[in-house]
Formats: structure tokens, C-alpha cells, sequence
């Protein structure tokens, strides 16, 4: 049996609030906090959604299956 990791989550262009499994979610881990984010579209408006993801989000997020882009710098 599988079990399914839910985050909650908010839309800042419609203020929606909302609850996403971990394939609604990307996470894109660069060299800095900077182009360090997680990203995912708003199920309410439709919204293209980008979030800065510290170390605590970034545990959370890997720990619940969310696929992880790894960015490399040049």
C-alpha cells in the first residue's frame, strides 16, 4: 500500500488555499536560497506558482516524494 503525502499550500495571485499531493509539486534545488523553490500550479485560478524553499521546506518536500530538479551552476 502507498500512502499519499498531502501539503497544504496558497495561491498569492487568487488567495486560494488548498491542499496538494506530492506529484502537484516541483522542487528545484540550486547553489543558493536564491534559486533554491519549490513550484506548482494553482488548482483554483490556474496560476503558475514559484516559492523560495529554505532547508526545512526542502527536508519536507524530498522526504514526501516531491520530484526534485537539481540546478546546476555554470
Amino acid at each position: 500500500m502507498v500512502t499519499t503525502v498531502v501539503f497544504r499550500a496558497g495561491c498569492p495571485d487568487c488567495g486560494g488555499r488548498f491542499r496538494l499531493d506530492s506529484d502537484a509539486l516541483r522542487l528545484a534545488i540550486g547553489g543558493s536560497s536564491k534559486t533554491t523553490f519549490y513550484a506548482f500550479t494553482c488548482p483554483d485560478c490556474g496560476a503558475s506558482v514559484r516559492k523560495p524553499a529554505g532547508e526545512r521546506i526542502v527536508e519536507l518536500l524530498t522526504g514526501g516524494g516531491v520530484r526534485t530538479m537539481r540546478l546546476h551552476t555554470g
